[in-house]
């Protein structure tokens, strides 16, 4: 019986899906991205997760897609297989989901990164797009999602050029929300995991719901959906405990409702 390709676990209020495909870098074959989206799934239903971790290990995040399966497929197979759509499903969890990237997140790898809420980088990280060795481009969302984050310029150093960034650079570049020794990266993006958990869940939804709606539209309809995002929390039991509890000097309890 072969070892399950997501081995999870859930820590106080906290998913955490961690990548198993150590032989092959973690690559992302169409069984471990299709069982890492179910995974998602039902964390995002469940009321006692508040947060989600995906990572893999001190070497690597995960090196790419699986290029073994790839190699011989036709442009409809690969139309029909579903496989890229799998990526897509990450901007419909709900719930937020941080990224805990040590080692090289690669191709594919970069991709599930970048669809991803928050990304914690350890020291050792490097992150690139390399598909152009492979007489390809990205195709799960790595030029697009690449492009909002660095620009036009040194994305297209990366996707034409394989251009790879270091940690440091994926930092001052506004790819990752901060380095952190390796031997503390994860550590780091749970402790982060449980702060956002442990807030007013429909608040936090609506928030990464806001957030990401920036990049999907104009900056007019963008405040006009926050707007009414501000405007819908105010018919939860959340709202009115958070205020409550702020002017009573005391710590909220939140209910989800």
């Amino acid at each position: 019986m072969s070892d399950p390709l997501v081995l999870t676990e859930v820590r106080d209020r906290v998913g955490l899906a961690r990548l198993n495909n150590p032989r092959a870098y973690n690559a992302l074959s169409p069984d471990l991205m299709r069982t890492l989206v179910d995974t998602l799934r039902a964390w995002d239903a469940d009321d006692n997760i508040g947060a989600m971790v995906i990572t893999g290990n001190e070497k690597v995040f995960a090196a790419g897609a699986d290029v073994k399966t790839m190699s011989q497929a036709s442009a409809v197979e690969m139309l029909y297989s579903g496989y890229i759509e799998l990526f897509d499903v990450l901007a419909t969890i709900r719930k937020p989901i941080i990224a805990a990237v040590a080692g090289w997140a690669l191709g594919g790898g970069l991709e599930l990164a970048l669809a991803c809420d928050i990304i914690i980088a350890a020291e050792n990280a490097k992150f690139g797009q390399p598909e152009i060795n492979l007489g390809i481009i990205p195709g799960a969302g790595g030029t697009q999602r690449l492009a909002r984050t660095l620009g036009k310029y040194l994305t297209m150093e990366m996707v034409l050029n394989d251009r790879r960034l270091s940690a440091e650079e994926a930092a001052r570049f506004g790819l990752v929300n901060r380095v952190v020794p390796v031997e503390s990266y994860l550590d780091e993006a749970l402790a982060l995991a449980r702060q956002i958990a442990a807030r007013a869940p429909v608040a936090v939804r609506l928030g990464k719901e806001a957030v990401n709606y920036a990049f999907e539209s104009t900056l007019s309809a963008g405040l006009a959906h926050e707007r009414r995002l501000f405007y819908l929390l105010f018919a939860t039991e959340d709202q009115s405990e958070g205020m409550r509890a702020f002017l009573e000097k005391r710590e909220p309890t939140w209910r989800g409702q």
